[in-house]
């Protein structure tokens, strides 16, 4: 099977979804992501009829749908509240404004996500689960283990009872493993898998830019998460061979600036090596979508978009059934 190809709406949610669906398929996609924000798939309206609106335009332009993504207010659940959450919270999400109430707002939407993935028909929701330590990332002031103990604790409360509202859903919760997030590496995640006790709904958007440029195993990962991947996103990230001014906590420098240790690329012109990836995957028997989360601040996009989507249909292939000597057998 030659996995389907999407496109991840988050970054194209200026555009309406009528006006982005044809202009997908013109790029080559077979498929789109859809987040929950802009007017690409809105969680507040999606009863039955909204549900089926939503699959027939896409069907229109021969696009189907295989998961959708709700970052923003996933990345409100554990987190510290602050300002900067407002900007990217539904009103009736951030309400007052008071955190421990935006935290539980936040849990009830994710819940209701997952309700309306259900009734879109996809089994996959993408997104964040913020964390109440990643502020504790540099140990200084010494951090006792009792804090991060109780960090993990925290996002386990918080979002078991969310686990378990998709799990009778039938749908997956997929966190994008990503610095900010309770699991931003290979040990984080093993940690967050222990936090929910290994449930059985909690699983992983795989995404290598993220892992890449912070010196984490980004194979490794897929090997020893495959049970796990529901969702890989494609992008691309490029860190420099020799020492720069930052380095990968980013040096409080905005994408573009020169001075960066690293930055996301569109597809194939960073340093991840999809050829590894597309054989990991086909070694742990993934089959979902290639979606094509398409960030690179110096390429314009739609050029991005028809260059990624080309080259991910190019880069994947299928798995072996036979060994590619047993021609030579005899018989």
């Amino acid at each position: 099977m030659i996995r389907p190809v999407t496109l991840c709406t988050g970054q194209w949610a200026d555009l309406p979804l009528e006006t982005l669906a044809p202009k997908a398929k013109s790029f080559g996609f077979d498929g789109l992501e859809l987040a929950c924000w802009g007017d690409h798939f809105e969680v507040a309206k999606a009863d039955a009829a909204y549900c089926k609106a939503r699959r027939e335009l896409l069907a229109r332009h021969d696009l189907k749908v295989f998961a959708i993504s709700n970052h923003l207010v996933g990345q409100a659940v554990c987190d510290r509240i602050d300002e900067r959450h407002k900007s990217i919270l539904p009103d009736y999400v951030w309400g007052d404004g008071d955190p421990e109430g935006v935290r539980r707002r936040a849990a009830k939407e994710m819940i209701a996500t997952a309700r309306a993935a259900k009734k879109l028909g996809v089994g996959v929701v993408n997104g964040f689960t913020g964390s109440s330590i990643w502020h504790l990332l540099y140990s200084f002031p010494p951090t006792p283990p009792s804090m991060i103990d109780a960090g993990f604790a925290d996002f386990g409360k918080r979002w078991k009872p969310i686990l378990d509202e998709f799990q009778k859903l039938g749908v997956k919760f997929a966190l994008e493993v990503h610095p900010t997030e309770i699991a931003f590496d290979i040990v984080s995640a093993e940690r967050a898998i222990e936090a929910v006790g290994g449930h059985p709904a909690f699983c992983f958007n795989y995404d290598p830019s993220h892992l890449g440029y912070q010196g984490v195993d980004y194979v490794e990962f897929i090997y020893r998460f495959g049970a796990r991947i529901a969702h890989v996103h494609v992008k691309d990230a490029g860190w420099s061979k020799v020492p720069r001014l930052s380095g990968v906590f980013g040096g409080h420098l905005a994408f573009g600036d020169p001075r960066r240790f690293w930055e996301f690329k569109s597809p194939g012109r960073g340093n991840i090596d999809f050829d590894a990836i597309i054989r990991a995957l086909n070694d742990v028997g993934y089959t979902g979508p290639l979606s094509v989360e398409w960030e690179d601040i110096k390429m314009e996009r739609e050029f991005g978009a028809v260059e990624a989507c080309r080259l991910v249909k190019q880069l994947d292939f299928p798995s072996s059934a036979v060994a590619f000597d047993a021609a030579f057998e005899k018989k």
